[in-house]
């Protein structure tokens, strides 16, 4: 099969993001205010997917636009990237009230737009944010205190899990070790 265009892959994007938009699959769709596609590079290496949108998120339209965003675009500069090289999805589109944790059936839903968006884009590699993608990415039910900062692979993907950035912003012992992991996914784009 031959590599997309950036052309073909921008409209790829714009008809999944056309989808989202007008999902009716969980009750989640009942409580946004806007759908959270993703934002970024649609030639991307490197595709990094968090969990789920939250307040902010909901109301611009954007992943990661919050404190954890910002936590986020500083890590993105350790591994010698921005926002403008990557690709930033998350597991579920729409978000969880009160930010609980995603469920089951809302996975579940969400789960053909992920991919779709995966396939579109063709990343080399995938970065895993946290525990549910994580776990859904690799399709394990191992946490991500085991696996973050060690290689993975699911398919052609070379899958790279780390803390999600929000729980550095809680627990400031995780700080050192997601900047480590940030500066060692770096280390591995530049080796390619």
């Amino acid at each position: 099969m031959s590599e997309a265009t950036l052309e073909e892959k921008r409209t790829s994007l714009q008809a999944i993001a056309g989808e989202v938009s007008q999902c009716r699959k969980c009750e989640l769709c009942g409580g946004r205010t806007n759908a959270v596609f993703g934002d970024g590079s649609p030639d991307a290496r490197v595709l990094i997917v968090g969990e789920a949108p939250g307040k902010n998120e909901d109301l611009q339209g954007k992943p990661f636009v919050g404190a954890a965003g910002k936590y986020l675009d500083e890590l993105l500069g350790i591994a010698g990237l921005s926002r403008g090289d990557v690709f930033i999805a998350n597991v579920l589109k729409c978000r969880p009230p009160g930010n609980r944790d995603p469920r089951p059936e809302e996975i579940q839903a969400c789960a053909d737009y992920l991919r779709d968006q995966t396939r579109a884009i063709g990343p080399e590699y995938i970065v895993t944010l946290g525990n549910f993608a994580t776990k859904f990415i690799l399709r394990t039910e191992t946490g991500i205190t085991r696996l973050r900062g060690r290689l993975q692979r699911a398919g052609r993907f070379k899958v790279f899990p780390v803390f999600h950035p929000a729980a550095a912003i809680y627990d400031q012992s995780k700080r050192p070790v997601l900047e480590d992991d940030f500066a060692k996914l770096g280390e591995l784009l530049a080796a390619d």
